[in-house]
Protein backbone atom coordinates (compact mmCIF):
# COMPACT_ATOMS: atom_id res chain seq x y z
CA UNK A 1 0.00 0.00 0.00
CA UNK A 2 2.98 2.13 0.77
CA UNK A 3 4.54 1.29 -2.78
CA UNK A 4 0.70 2.36 -4.22
CA UNK A 5 0.97 5.75 -2.72
CA UNK A 6 4.08 6.80 -4.04
CA UNK A 7 3.78 5.17 -7.14
CA UNK A 8 0.33 7.13 -7.69
CA UNK A 9 2.00 10.06 -6.64
CA UNK A 10 4.58 9.99 -9.23
CA UNK A 11 1.61 9.38 -11.59
CA UNK A 12 0.19 12.73 -10.51
CA UNK A 13 2.90 14.84 -10.80
CA UNK A 14 3.99 13.49 -14.35
CA UNK A 15 0.22 14.27 -15.33
CA UNK A 16 0.37 17.73 -13.70
CA UNK A 17 3.59 18.46 -15.66
CA UNK A 18 1.85 17.13 -18.83
CA UNK A 19 -0.96 19.40 -18.34
CA UNK A 20 1.20 22.45 -17.71
CA UNK A 21 2.67 21.68 -21.61
CA UNK A 22 -0.64 21.55 -22.53
CA UNK A 23 -1.16 24.61 -21.19
CA UNK A 24 1.77 26.29 -23.11
CA UNK A 25 0.68 24.46 -26.19
CA UNK A 26 -2.39 26.40 -26.06
CA UNK A 27 -1.17 29.71 -24.49
CA UNK A 28 1.19 29.67 -28.16
CA UNK A 29 -2.18 28.76 -30.31
CA UNK A 30 -1.81 32.35 -31.87
CA UNK A 31 2.12 32.41 -32.15
CA UNK A 32 4.04 33.03 -34.95
CA UNK A 33 5.64 30.03 -36.13
CA UNK A 34 4.86 28.49 -32.55
CA UNK A 35 6.11 24.65 -32.25
CA UNK A 36 3.96 22.44 -29.74
CA UNK A 37 5.54 20.49 -27.44
CA UNK A 38 5.10 16.71 -26.97
CA UNK A 39 5.56 15.55 -23.39
CA UNK A 40 7.15 11.49 -22.92
CA UNK A 41 7.30 9.59 -20.02
CA UNK A 42 9.28 6.92 -18.40
CA UNK A 43 8.31 4.19 -15.92
CA UNK A 44 10.19 3.73 -12.87
CA UNK A 45 12.50 1.03 -11.57
CA UNK A 46 10.71 -2.06 -10.66
CA UNK A 47 10.96 -4.16 -7.06
CA UNK A 48 10.79 -7.73 -8.42
CA UNK A 49 9.94 -10.14 -5.82
CA UNK A 50 10.51 -13.63 -8.30
CA UNK A 51 12.70 -13.62 -10.73
CA UNK A 52 11.33 -15.02 -14.25
CA UNK A 53 13.38 -18.05 -15.21
CA UNK A 54 14.46 -18.81 -11.66
CA UNK A 55 14.05 -22.11 -10.44
CA UNK A 56 11.39 -23.49 -8.16
CA UNK A 57 11.76 -26.10 -5.58
CA UNK A 58 10.34 -29.12 -7.23
CA UNK A 59 12.79 -28.09 -10.38
CA UNK A 60 10.76 -26.77 -12.96
CA UNK A 61 11.57 -23.11 -13.75
CA UNK A 62 9.68 -19.85 -13.68
CA UNK A 63 8.26 -19.04 -16.92
CA UNK A 64 6.72 -15.37 -15.60
CA UNK A 65 8.35 -13.15 -12.57
CA UNK A 66 6.76 -10.54 -10.69
CA UNK A 67 7.52 -6.97 -10.65
CA UNK A 68 5.81 -3.99 -9.08
CA UNK A 69 6.76 -0.66 -10.69
CA UNK A 70 7.09 2.55 -8.81
CA UNK A 71 5.39 5.02 -11.04
CA UNK A 72 6.49 7.45 -14.00
CA UNK A 73 8.22 9.88 -14.65
CA UNK A 74 8.68 12.81 -17.25
CA UNK A 75 11.50 12.29 -19.54
CA UNK A 76 11.59 15.20 -22.22
CA UNK A 77 9.47 17.51 -23.55
CA UNK A 78 9.90 17.14 -27.25
CA UNK A 79 9.55 19.74 -30.06
CA UNK A 80 7.32 18.92 -33.42
CA UNK A 81 8.63 21.00 -36.57
CA UNK A 82 5.71 20.03 -38.53
CA UNK A 83 4.54 22.87 -40.73
CA UNK A 84 2.31 25.25 -39.41
CA UNK A 85 -0.58 26.58 -42.21
CA UNK A 86 -0.01 30.28 -43.93
CA UNK A 87 -1.63 33.29 -42.81
CA UNK A 88 -1.27 35.59 -46.16
CA UNK A 89 -0.51 39.50 -44.93
CA UNK A 90 0.50 40.84 -48.04
CA UNK A 91 3.53 42.71 -46.09
CA UNK A 92 6.40 43.09 -47.75
CA UNK A 93 9.03 42.14 -44.94
CA UNK A 94 6.69 38.74 -43.83
CA UNK A 95 8.90 35.54 -45.06
CA UNK A 96 7.37 32.41 -44.13
CA UNK A 97 9.43 29.13 -44.75
CA UNK A 98 7.71 26.31 -46.42
CA UNK A 99 9.71 23.12 -45.66
CA UNK A 100 12.68 22.44 -43.31
CA UNK A 101 15.27 25.78 -41.95
CA UNK A 102 15.34 28.42 -39.57
CA UNK A 103 16.18 32.44 -40.30
CA UNK A 104 19.52 33.09 -38.33
CA UNK A 105 19.39 36.04 -35.95
CA UNK A 106 22.00 37.74 -34.16
CA UNK A 107 21.56 38.25 -30.16
CA UNK A 108 23.27 41.26 -28.82
CA UNK A 109 25.59 39.32 -27.27
CA UNK A 110 27.27 38.89 -30.63
CA UNK A 111 25.79 35.09 -30.49
CA UNK A 112 23.04 33.63 -33.05
CA UNK A 113 20.24 32.26 -32.32
CA UNK A 114 17.37 30.90 -35.01
CA UNK A 115 13.71 31.32 -35.44
CA UNK A 116 11.32 30.31 -38.03
CA UNK A 117 9.02 33.94 -37.43
CA UNK A 118 9.71 35.62 -40.20
CA UNK A 119 7.69 38.74 -39.41
CA UNK A 120 10.85 41.18 -40.06
CA UNK A 121 10.59 45.03 -39.67
CA UNK A 122 13.49 47.47 -40.95
CA UNK A 123 15.06 49.85 -38.06
CA UNK A 124 15.68 53.37 -38.43
CA UNK A 125 18.82 52.55 -40.27
CA UNK A 126 16.85 50.62 -42.56
CA UNK A 127 18.53 46.96 -41.30
CA UNK A 128 15.88 44.15 -41.31
CA UNK A 129 15.29 43.04 -37.71
CA UNK A 130 12.68 40.63 -35.66
CA UNK A 131 10.47 42.13 -34.04
CA UNK A 132 12.57 42.69 -31.02
CA UNK A 133 14.84 44.69 -32.89
CA UNK A 134 17.61 41.61 -33.73
CA UNK A 135 19.10 41.91 -36.69
CA UNK A 136 18.90 39.01 -39.75
CA UNK A 137 22.34 37.68 -39.90
CA UNK A 138 23.30 38.04 -43.76
CA UNK A 139 20.69 40.41 -45.48
CA UNK A 140 21.57 44.09 -46.75
CA UNK A 141 19.89 47.45 -45.18
CA UNK A 142 17.09 48.91 -47.10
CA UNK A 143 17.84 52.37 -47.86
CA UNK A 144 15.31 55.11 -46.76
CA UNK A 145 13.14 56.09 -49.96
CA UNK A 146 12.72 52.16 -51.27
CA UNK A 147 9.75 51.62 -53.21
CA UNK A 148 9.64 47.65 -53.25
CA UNK A 149 11.16 44.94 -51.30
CA UNK A 150 10.89 41.76 -53.64
CA UNK A 151 12.23 38.26 -51.88
CA UNK A 152 11.58 35.29 -53.69
CA UNK A 153 11.33 31.87 -52.72
CA UNK A 154 14.53 30.96 -53.83
CA UNK A 155 15.82 33.47 -51.67
CA UNK A 156 16.48 36.27 -54.07
CA UNK A 157 16.18 39.48 -52.48
CA UNK A 158 16.42 42.86 -54.86
CA UNK A 159 14.82 46.31 -53.91
CA UNK A 160 14.17 49.06 -56.42
CA UNK A 161 15.47 52.72 -54.94
CA UNK A 162 14.73 55.84 -56.91
CA UNK A 163 13.17 53.53 -59.54
CA UNK A 164 16.05 51.38 -60.34
CA UNK A 165 16.20 47.37 -59.69
CA UNK A 166 19.30 46.88 -57.02
CA UNK A 167 19.77 42.79 -56.17
CA UNK A 168 20.74 42.57 -52.79
CA UNK A 169 22.68 39.50 -51.14
CA UNK A 170 20.44 36.51 -51.03
CA UNK A 171 18.59 35.28 -47.99
CA UNK A 172 19.64 31.88 -47.11
CA UNK A 173 18.41 29.39 -44.91
CA UNK A 174 19.96 27.19 -41.29
CA UNK A 175 19.00 23.91 -40.47
CA UNK A 176 19.99 21.08 -37.81
CA UNK A 177 20.80 17.35 -37.61
CA UNK A 178 18.44 17.55 -34.71
CA UNK A 179 15.90 20.02 -34.80
CA UNK A 180 14.12 18.72 -31.43
CA UNK A 181 17.88 19.10 -29.41
CA UNK A 182 17.35 23.00 -29.65
CA UNK A 183 17.02 24.96 -26.74
CA UNK A 184 13.80 27.30 -26.78
CA UNK A 185 15.39 30.50 -25.95
CA UNK A 186 11.47 32.21 -25.66
CA UNK A 187 10.60 35.55 -28.26
CA UNK A 188 10.33 32.82 -30.51
CA UNK A 189 14.00 32.05 -30.66
CA UNK A 190 16.03 28.74 -31.09
CA UNK A 191 19.34 28.14 -29.20
CA UNK A 192 21.77 25.45 -30.79
CA UNK A 193 22.80 23.12 -27.94
CA UNK A 194 25.34 20.17 -28.41
CA UNK A 195 21.85 17.48 -28.91
CA UNK A 196 20.92 19.85 -32.00
CA UNK A 197 24.61 19.34 -33.51
CA UNK A 198 26.04 22.55 -35.27
CA UNK A 199 24.21 24.29 -37.91
CA UNK A 200 24.60 24.30 -41.38
CA UNK A 201 24.12 27.85 -42.50
CA UNK A 202 23.88 29.20 -45.71
CA UNK A 203 21.75 27.30 -47.19
CA UNK A 204 19.27 27.93 -50.84
CA UNK A 205 15.86 27.64 -50.31
CA UNK A 206 14.60 25.29 -52.18
CA UNK A 207 17.84 23.14 -52.81
CA UNK A 208 19.59 20.27 -50.70
CA UNK A 209 16.43 20.19 -48.72
CA UNK A 210 15.56 23.24 -47.64
CA UNK A 211 12.43 24.78 -47.68
CA UNK A 212 11.47 27.59 -49.76
CA UNK A 213 10.23 31.16 -48.82
CA UNK A 214 7.14 32.90 -49.29
CA UNK A 215 7.03 36.78 -49.39
CA UNK A 216 3.73 37.72 -47.63
CA UNK A 217 2.90 35.71 -45.78
CA UNK A 218 3.75 33.91 -42.28
CA UNK A 219 3.43 30.54 -40.79
CA UNK A 220 0.86 29.86 -38.14
CA UNK A 221 1.63 28.03 -34.92
CA UNK A 222 1.26 24.04 -35.26
CA UNK A 223 -0.82 23.59 -32.02
CA UNK A 224 -4.36 21.91 -33.33
CA UNK A 225 -6.62 23.06 -30.44
CA UNK A 226 -9.02 20.28 -30.70
CA UNK A 227 -6.61 17.58 -30.37
CA UNK A 228 -4.36 19.74 -27.10
CA UNK A 229 -8.48 19.77 -25.62
CA UNK A 230 -8.53 16.32 -25.93
CA UNK A 231 -4.95 15.19 -24.09
CA UNK A 232 -6.14 18.03 -21.63
CA UNK A 233 -8.93 15.55 -20.63
CA UNK A 234 -6.82 12.53 -21.03
CA UNK A 235 -4.37 14.35 -18.73
CA UNK A 236 -6.91 15.17 -16.26
CA UNK A 237 -8.64 11.90 -15.94
CA UNK A 238 -5.29 9.93 -15.66
CA UNK A 239 -4.54 13.08 -12.55
CA UNK A 240 -8.01 12.10 -11.25
CA UNK A 241 -7.56 8.27 -11.18
CA UNK A 242 -4.07 8.38 -9.62
CA UNK A 243 -5.62 10.59 -6.79
CA UNK A 244 -8.19 7.96 -6.50
CA UNK A 245 -5.37 4.94 -6.26
CA UNK A 246 -4.02 7.55 -3.48
CA UNK A 247 -7.19 7.53 -1.20
CA UNK A 248 -8.00 4.21 -2.22
CA UNK A 249 -4.58 3.10 -0.51
CA UNK A 250 -4.96 5.22 2.24
CA UNK A 251 -8.51 3.69 2.83
CA UNK A 252 -6.67 0.51 3.20
CA UNK A 253 -4.27 1.78 4.99
CA UNK A 254 -6.40 2.54 7.67
CA UNK A 255 -8.66 -0.35 7.83
CA UNK A 256 -5.48 -2.18 8.58
CA UNK A 257 -4.82 0.48 11.61
CA UNK A 258 -8.13 -0.52 12.92
CA UNK A 259 -7.99 -4.13 12.91
CA UNK A 260 -9.05 -5.89 16.44
CA UNK A 261 -8.55 -9.10 17.41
Amino acid sequence: MLRALWSAASGMEAQQMNIDNISNNLANVNTTAYKKSKIEFQDLMYQTTRAAGSSTAAGGQIPTGTQFGHGSRVTATAKLFSQGSMQQTGVALDVAIEGEGFFEILQSDGTSAFTRDGAFKLNSTGKIVTSDGLPVKGLDAVPAGTTQITIGSDGNFSIVLAGVLTKKAPVTLARFPNSSGLRSAGRNLYVETDSSGKAETGGVPGQNGYGTLAQGFLELSNVETVQEMVNLIVAQRAYEINSKAIQAADEMLGQANNLRR
